[in-house]
């Protein structure tokens, strides 16, 4: 008694291993990648044609309080407008304003 297995033999259950697994990933991708945990641009249409944003302010000029935005949906950048909710809620992010005051005596 001889077993002998030939390319038929195994083909068709590695060819469906290998497609249940691909369907598994893409599965995966689309229902809890998202943006959650997927590499993705943080700024999304500012200054796109500059090498790198920048913004520097003198403490001077600040006033008593200043906000800034870190999420970069803001359409007041760099001052934030409260777009971080909205980018929070559809995201799952945690981001919020950066907050520069002065000492209070």
């Amino acid at each position: 008694m001889s077993s002998s297995y030939g390319i038929r033999d195994w083909a068709a259950p590695a060819a469906l291993a290998v497609g249940t697994a691909a369907v598994g990933y893409l599965v995966y991708r689309s229902l809890f990648c998202k943006d959650k945990c997927c590499k993705s641009m943080v700024n999304p249409e500012i200054q796109k044609d500059n090498p790198k944003v920048v913004h520097a302010f003198d403490m001077e000029d600040l006033g008593d309080k200043a906000v800034y935005c870190r999420c970069w949906r803001s359409k007041k950048f760099p001052f934030c407008d409260g777009a971080h909710t909205k980018h929070n809620e559809e995201t799952g992010d945690n981001v919020g304003p950066l907050i520069i005051k002065k000492k209070e005596s």
